[in-house]
């Protein structure tokens, strides 16, 4: 793989690292990665949720944050390549785009739906966008979308493939069906409608996967498949720069394999987490009171979820790990210590 290009900026290494919300990837984790020579993403899922108005103005708090962790960011690397995940899903989905924008954001990386608006919303900055997309049908909607109806195509795209952690772009049918092998078929057909994209704009547009990408064997073998880069983001939570408690972090850490599952969210999405006592509670039926709501996602209900997605979260970034929701990758339970950022990127190339 080759060092591929964001604007006038290019990476040292073929690294993107993935967003993590709530609270997870935020400047600093995605500050030291960009220093690396990487490009470092900083979630905006309730990313404010340690502000003093988070409770009572959530939209206000978050978007503040979103400016206020990109200056953490810029302050650890002046001149790279940083970004923001911004979930389609979210209630404030444009406005954390146009604070993104604001802040200076290289890169907007957007999954949890299909971000049919995003071109709009960044008209007329410096700030590229790449959708996430998990197979080629959605691949082929949102570019031909993007080409219709704004006469352009991606900046980058990322292949988001069954093994990763969080929520989930397939169907549980679907994660059940592929293979290692027959997913990678997949992944080459997303190249080449990508490419096809590409050709017509006269352009490069790189092509990132993700998903279960842990090691350097990991990185070769999709390398072999004709990407451009991985995208990695589980492989950071064990990371002295990552910007959990280390509660969170010992969470991950202790994972055996036996321990992560696929999960269902409040909002009906399957997602892949540790099973722990707050997944098993919600695993056998439990009602879990909650928070007032916090105004996260679009398609939520208060009076019918099973538990608040914005509490399990934000208790378990906080490292309170026996209450809290801990998202991760298939591979999570292959760290075994903690390390720097540095030592994680020269482990996978």
């Amino acid at each position: 793989m080759k060092n591929f290009k964001i604007g006038d900026k290019i990476t040292r290494i073929p690294l993107i690292q993935g967003g993590m919300g709530v609270g997870i990837s935020l400047g600093r984790l995605a500050g030291s990665v960009a220093k690396e020579g990487g490009v470092g993403v900083i979630s905006t899922a309730q990313i404010g949720y340690r502000e003093a108005d988070f409770d009572k103005n959530p939209a206000a708090a978050n978007e503040r944050a979103i400016g206020g962790e990109m200056k953490k960011a810029r302050a650890i690397s002046p001149d790279g390549i940083i970004g923001y995940n911004i979930m389609v899903a979210l209630k404030e989905y444009s406005s954390h785009v146009k604070a993104a924008v604001k802040a200076g954001a290289d890169i907007i990386i957007s999954g949890a739906g299909l971000p049919t608006e995003l071109p709009e919303l960044v008209k007329g900055s410096l700030t590229k966008i790449a959708p996430i997309v998990s197979t080629d049908k959605s691949a082929k909607v949102i570019l031909k979308y993007w080409d219709r109806k704004y006469k352009r195509t991606a900046d980058l795209v990322v292949i988001e493939g069954p093994q990763a952690g969080g929520h989930l772009g397939f169907h549980k049918d679907e994660l059940e069906k592929y293979t290692e092998e027959s997913y990678s078929e997949e992944i080459k057909k997303i190249i080449a409608t990508v490419e096809s994209y590409a050709e017509k704009y006269q352009t490069e547009v790189p092509v990132i996967v993700a998903g279960g990408i842990c090691d350097k064997e990991d990185v070769q073998k999709v390398a072999a498949l004709g990407v451009d880069g991985v995208q990695v983001a589980t492989r950071f939570i064990t990371t002295e720069e990552c910007d959990a408690d280390i509660r969170y972090k010992e969470a991950h850490l202790n994972a055996r394999k036996e321990d992560i599952a696929i999960v269902k969210s409040p909002v009906g999405m399957p997602g892949r987490a540790i099973m722990n006592k707050f997944m098993k509670r919600v695993m056998r039926g439990e009602q879990i009171s909650h928070s007032p709501c916090h105004g996260c996602l679009v398609k939520c209900s208060p009076k019918e979820i099973p538990y608040c997605i914005t509490d399990g979260l934000i208790n378990a970034v906080k490292g309170n790990v026996d209450d809290g929701l801990l998202f991760c990758g298939a591979k999570a339970w292959k760290a075994d210590r903690l390390e720097t950022v540095q030592e994680v990127i020269s482990e996978l190339f």
